[in-house]
């Protein structure tokens, strides 16, 4: 994918841009951790990888800072199910 995940601070949410369509995922942020509440892939773009992509490029941005993360949405839950490589982010 073309695009990059960019963290939104004003919004609280990574956003990831395809199109004119905007694929997120809401966070709260705790003193050392980043609480992702609820992801969200426009429907017409559902199926092709899209919120996968938008976790994973929340996931690096949220290691670059030195944050774990905590899966509040039952899609991170299963996407870091799938990828074990991610487990150390895990609060």
């Amino acid at each position: 994918m073309a695009a990059s995940v960019r963290d939104n601070k004003d919004r609280s949410r990574f956003e990831l841009d395809v199109g004119s369509d905007v694929a997120f995922a809401n966070y709260r942020l705790t003193p050392t951790a980043v609480i992702i509440t609820h992801t969200e892939t426009p429907r017409a773009l559902r199926g092709r990888g899209i919120g996968s992509e938008l976790v994973k490029g929340a996931l690096n941005l949220i290691r670059r800072d030195g944050r774990k993360v905590i899966a509040g949405c039952g899609f991170v839950v299963d996407y870091l199910d799938r990828h074990p490589e991610d487990a150390d982010l895990v609060a």
